[in-house]
């Protein structure tokens, strides 16, 4: 793999908010028990129809609308693992997704801050790095609100535009007053005066990058939606060089209980949100591709049937995905049948059982993007129960 030397590697953290249903991303078309129990909603097998499974193995194939990241997968850049999850019986969004974002093992139990922030708090000592300094945007999260993963860490943005970093001043030229700062700042050999540095510095980078065309590289076609437009301000920044580590973007709307669709439908449509925004981030990020990587999660899959209403509910089980340089890509790993029940269960919600620990796939992802090292690691998942499983590269 080609390394840049001048370039921080950046994690982007793509979360699919309201349990997406991958069964239907990565289908099984070689399982009949799939079409058996999804008469109405399951993807056609691979052939000759325009609204056909894409196949990538002899056992699943991609949804349709997943065509734009076909190439990535048999580039070896684009990978999946299969019967992923939380072990939280409850069926809550909201329970699901926090104890996914604070990094708990168990249901109910609290480590304290997200796994993200506990990461970067441990990287930065606290209160800075080995000069006491960080970049003010070594995480950021694209949009309105902060996520609970960043929730700990000593430097942690919101924002919706490269440019909402600025100095706010009653004047039209802030210069005056960054100029002042900056001779302050200089002065103080303290953590808060070299920090109050790298501040201004970001400053004067973003005003500079202002005056630059914001056009996409090698004719990238980013959607035209919240989520393309997020995921252009990711690459604008890692394209700056500001110091960016990590990055969250939400994609939501994925809670599919009524009407659901096939190859098309409410379903569909947000599959081709992501498909054709990765696929976008990663053509525009196309001389960057050592320098990042995307990992796609959800807080739990759907169940393996469909409803009376046309749609899926809540089930436990999904398709955790990755894309970049680093990924070992290719492939779809975990093993089969995953079906856990054709009925609800007692004890919570049917579908795909669950064969690896989420835990296990961010702690390898964090490994291998951000070179976590193992007493980092111990900080951000201190249950231990991190087992590997292979769906990124060794050594890198």
């Amino acid at each position: 793999i080609a390394r840049s030397t001048d370039e921080p590697h950046t994690l982007i953290c793509i979360f699919l908010r309201g349990g997406a249903d991958t069964l239907n991303l990565w289908v099984p078309y070689a399982d009949d028990h799939y079409y058996r129990l999804r008469p109405t909603l399951s993807i056609k097998a691979p052939g000759a129809d325009t609204d056909a499974a894409i196949r990538v193995s002899d056992h699943y194939a991609l949804h349709p609308m997943m065509r734009p990241l076909e190439a990535a997968f048999k580039e070896g850049r684009f990978g999946a693992v299969q019967s992923v999850g939380v072990k939280n019986d409850s069926g809550s969004h909201f329970e699901c997704q926090d104890q996914m974002e604070h990094g708990n093992a168990e249901e109910g139990k609290s480590i304290g801050g997200g796994w993200l922030g506990r990461f970067l708090r441990g990287r930065m000592g606290g209160s800075g790095g080995p000069d006491g300094a960080i970049s003010p945007l070594a995480a950021v999260a694209l949009g309105t609100v902060l996520p609970e993963s960043l929730r700990g860490a000593p430097s942690a943005s919101v924002m919706q535009r490269l440019e909402d970093i600025s100095l706010k001043t009653r004047k039209t030229d802030p210069e005056p007053v960054l100029s002042a700062l900056k001779a302050l700042y200089d002065q103080d050999s303290s953590s808060l005066g070299k920090q109050g540095g790298e501040t201004m510095n970001l400053f004067a980078r973003v005003a500079e990058l202002r005056q630059l065309a914001n056009k996409p590289e090698h004719d990238a076609d980013y959607p035209r939606d919240d989520f393309g437009s997020q995921l252009n301000e990711v690459a604008r920044l890692i394209k700056a060089r500001l110091g960016l580590q990590i990055a969250c973007v939400d994609l939501g709307n994925w809670d599919t209980h009524f009407f659901q669709g096939n190859a098309n439908g409410q379903h569909a449509q947000q599959i081709k949100i992501l498909a054709e925004g990765l696929m976008a981030l990663d053509t525009d990020l196309q001389s960057h591709r050592a320098n990042y990587t995307v990992m796609v999660t959800t807080e739990f899959g759907r169940r393996t049937y469909e409803n009376a209403s046309l749609g899926t509910d809540h089930g436990r089980g999904f398709t955790f995905m990755a894309l970049g340089d680093r990924v070992n890509g290719g492939q779809i790993l975990g093993d089969w049948p995953v079906f856990a029940t054709d009925q609800a269960e007692t004890n919570g919600p049917g579908g795909i059982e669950i064969k690896t620990e989420y835990r296990s796939l961010f702690a390898e992802v964090l490994r291998t993007t951000l070179q976590a090292s193992d007493t980092e690691m111990a900080e951000v998942f201190p249950d231990g129960g991190i087992d590997p499983v292979g769906l990124m590269m060794a050594g890198v």
